[in-house]
């Protein structure tokens, strides 16, 4: 006779033994396909300068990762990548050590202090999503040529929006190149691969300021950041390369207003 309990408790265990290996594979799949995206991100972020903690946050969202260990994560991937950036640029000769200082006397202990706030998630997107997009409108020429010979950095409002920028950048969990590259280029106090070199040592020291920040308070570090963070470098060594050596200045411009754009777009859609 034949055991109805036994085979449907087999059959049922079966079903659960293959529905957890379904589980496993999409959650590998997932992984990979975060990876590679990040890779992705870094690539094009570093390209120009920057971290991509923008690109990062937005990935994550769409990837179900917790907000709790969002920003420490963006910012961590951020430092990564921005170190990357800047060594590359650095080494081109692009750094200007004058272009910098002016605006990290106030945003790295601002960034500090940003971390440890909790805004409404809404709120910074609406507003970030809106600059940016005001900022390509200018960088590609909307509102005005924005080529032309560069102009003697001001100092008092240079410390301003340092500082400005660098407690909103430790609020949304970035380094503040995205804003910092923008305001560069359109009041003219560097040019673009100047930009990129000194955006890139900005974000690095932001984000090593908001690291701290939100180490002081409850925010975690996931155990999957590993792979992300060698994925980030990875993508982040090929892309600071390419945009020290091998793009040109118009091509650098462009890629800029496309990282804006992306920027914006995840901001607004996630």
């Amino acid at each position: 006779m034949t055991d109805v309990t036994g085979l449907s408790i087999l059959f049922n265990h079966n079903q659960l033994y293959l529905y957890e290996f379904y589980i496993f594979e999409k959650t590998m799949d997932s992984e990979i396909l975060l990876l590679i995206l990040v890779a992705i991100v870094a690539f094009l972020y570093a390209s120009v300068g920057h971290g991509g903690a923008s690109g990062y946050l937005a990935l994550m969202v769409i990837f179900g990762i917790s907000p709790a260990i969002m920003k420490p994560s963006a910012l961590m991937l951020n430092l990564a990548v921005s170190a990357i950036a800047f060594l590359n640029f650095y080494k081109s000769g692009y750094f200007r050590w004058k272009l910098l200082w002016p605006f990290v006397i106030l945003s790295i202990p601002l960034a500090f202090l940003g971390a440890r706030i909790q805004l409404e998630t809404h709120v910074y997107k609406i507003i970030l999503s809106i600059c940016l997009l005001l900022a390509v409108l200018r960088i590609v020429g909307v509102f005005g040529n924005p080529h032309g010979e560069t102009q003697i950095l001001k100092l008092l409002p240079a410390i301003i929006i340092g500082g400005i920028i660098g407690f909103i950048s430790g609020i949304i969990g970035v380094g503040g190149g995205i804003v910092l590259s923008p305001v560069l280029l359109l009041m003219r106090w560097a040019d673009i691969k100047q930009t990129a070199a000194v955006s890139a040592a900005f974000i690095f020291l932001n984000s090593l300021s908001g690291i701290a920040g939100a180490a002081s308070g409850p925010a975690a570090i996931p155990e999957g950041i590993v792979p992300m963070t060698v994925a980030a470098i990875a993508g982040g060594i090929a892309g600071s390369y390419f945009g020290s050596h091998r793009f040109n200045h118009v091509v650098l411009r462009y890629v800029l207003s496309v990282v804006l754009i992306i920027a914006c777009t995840k901001l607004v859609i996630t």
